[in-house]
């Protein structure tokens, strides 16, 4: 029996200060990541979804909204798939800017394999793989989609890719409002398969 977890990362996100936002409250999408939300709904309008889940967070259930709506399903809640905690959310942290500058900050720098300045990657893995396998069996033999946020999603798929965990933020494939669909056979993952609905983003840019 085959079965789609979609992986959606959420649109772009209203954010003048370019501050890294993290799990704090209040960031909803700006004017194009509400089209790319549309986009995204346009795109899977024709797929046979049963279930919609999302991380807590407001850009991740905005960017859900239109999707669960087109086809008639309520926006379901999971923790598993919320945003990696940081210990610099609510700063700028670009390199040569902000934060990173701060001498206090630099304990929090000093190994970049876990990492130091916040949640693990193998518990942002775990818990991700997790919310995808409680979308699967929600789903079984149709398709879920579930929205999260960037360095979850790229997290989960070196871990089922038998990738290191630690990257370079640089060359991470997951644009915004991007789809990193994992198809199933019962519980076992046969492939993976990305695609850019609402068109390539520069992992780079701070605030998306």
């Amino acid at each position: 029996m085959t079965t789609v977890v979609h992986m959606l990362r959420h649109g772009e996100v209203h954010n003048p200060d370019k501050v890294l936002y993290g799990r704090l409250p209040n960031f909803r999408l700006s004017e194009r990541g509400q089209r790319q939300a549309l986009t995204v709904a346009e795109s899977v309008a024709g797929h046979d979804l049963a279930y919609v889940v999302a991380s807590p967070l407001q850009r991740a259930q905005e960017t859900a909204a239109p999707i669960a709506a087109g086809h008639r399903l309520d926006i379901a809640t999971d923790e598993g798939l919320i945003e990696a905690a940081n210990v610099f959310e609510g700063q700028r942290v670009a390199v040569g800017d902000g934060a990173l500058r701060q001498p206090k900050a630099w304990p929090h720098l000093v190994n970049p394999l876990r990492p130091s300045w916040g949640e693990p990657y193998v518990e942002i893995a775990h818990r991700m793989l997790g919310a995808v396998h409680r979308a699967r069996e929600k789903a079984e033999g149709r398709e879920a989609l579930c929205v999260s946020h960037q360095l979850p999603i790229w997290t989960l798929r070196r871990f089922l890719e038998a990738k290191r965990l630690w990257h370079d933020p640089r060359q991470r494939q997951c644009s915004l409002a991007s789809l990193t669909s994992l198809v199933f056979d019962g519980e076992s993952l046969v492939e993976i398969v990305y695609s850019e609905p609402a068109g390539a983003t520069d992992p780079k840019v701070t605030g998306a």
